[in-house]
């Protein structure tokens, strides 16, 4: 059965979260927005993921950085600081009284429009902010088996095209490429750059270790994914080989590992692609090794 990078083990507590709705608390099954809402109408908007550890937001400033950025380039005004940001998050979190194994969606979109239409100047109210928080850990599936990846024909795109480093809630040609890769009966896609050589996943980000050298794409293409980062800087602070550049999909066949990164999964392995294995089709030791890395370094978040 297919999993997937965003896999994870149900809750039940989920079920009655309170969920955050331009500065209300309201229980999950009232929380809505305007179907006149830009978010809804066009997916315009950006949004940041996050993971609650031990009672603090993991890695924060750097996803609101990211949330920020992402802000600006589409002429988006989010309407409060970072600090009342921070804020309500975390009083979304104690209202739930969470403190561990959470993972927390914000999403911001331009708001309530006078009409369906694109253009931005038809907005008649300030940006929509919602805050889900939920008890949420990747399914034990995905580090025991691995996830298994399908070459598609959906292409990452140029900056000037559609940028990938903006977490946009428009994601139609990502779900195109998921779709491709769950027909193909694998849990994600692997996607190359218009110049045919080997980007991202439709989620996350994509690593593959060859005789010892961990290689991952230049960046230009791929998400500018904030656990990619952490990844790259811990390759470096512990003198492990590293290379960003372009390679192809018969490279990653005759890869010793792979793996794969996000904020929700951390460092996944990745063991098969197009129906075979990578290496030895199980996670590696240079990606056991990372992990151990990254874990050490989120969770000192949490002191």
């Amino acid at each position: 059965m297919s999993i997937g990078s965003q896999s994870y083990a149900d809750d039940p507590r989920n079920a009655s979260v309170l969920v955050h709705v331009n500065g209300a608390l309201v229980p999950r099954d009232e929380a809505r927005v305007s179907v006149f809402d830009a978010g809804f109408v066009l997916g315009d908007g950006v949004w940041e993921g996050f993971r609650l550890i031990k009672g603090r937001v993991a890695f924060m400033e750097r996803h609101l950085d990211r949330l920020y950025a992402g802000a600006r380039a589409i002429d988006l005004d989010i309407g409060r600081s970072r600090i009342e940001l921070a804020a309500a998050l975390y009083e979304t979190i104690v209202a739930n009284n969470m403190v561990d194994g959470v993972h927390i969606r914000l999403m911001v979109t331009r708001g309530l429009k006078r009409t369906p239409n694109q253009d931005p100047r038809m907005t008649i109210g300030p940006a929509t902010l919602v805050i889900v928080a939920e008890w949420k850990e990747p399914s034990p599936a995905l580090f025991e088996r691995g996830l298994h990846l399908a070459s598609v024909p959906i292409r990452c795109t140029p900056a000037d095209m559609f940028d990938m480093r903006l977490n946009s809630h428009s994601r139609l040609n990502l779900i195109i490429a998921l779709n491709h890769a769950i027909k193909a009966g694998a849990d994600e896609a692997l996607m190359l750059d218009p110049h045919g050589f080997v980007s991202s996943c439709n989620a996350t980000n994509f690593f593959m270790v060859k005789r010892g050298t961990i290689v991952t794409s230049s960046g230009d293409y791929c998400f500018n994914g904030i656990t990619r980062a952490h990844v790259i800087e811990l390759a470096r602070a512990n003198n492990l080989p590293l290379e960003l550049r372009n390679f192809t999909l018969a490279e990653v066949g005759g890869a010793d590992e792979a793996f794969v990164t996000g904020t929700f999964g951390g460092l996944t392995p990745a063991t098969r692609l197009d129906g075979r294995p990578i290496g030895s089709g199980r996670a590696g030791p240079v990606t056991e090794a990372l992990k151990t890395f990254y874990l050490r370094l989120r969770d000192a978040e949490g002191r």
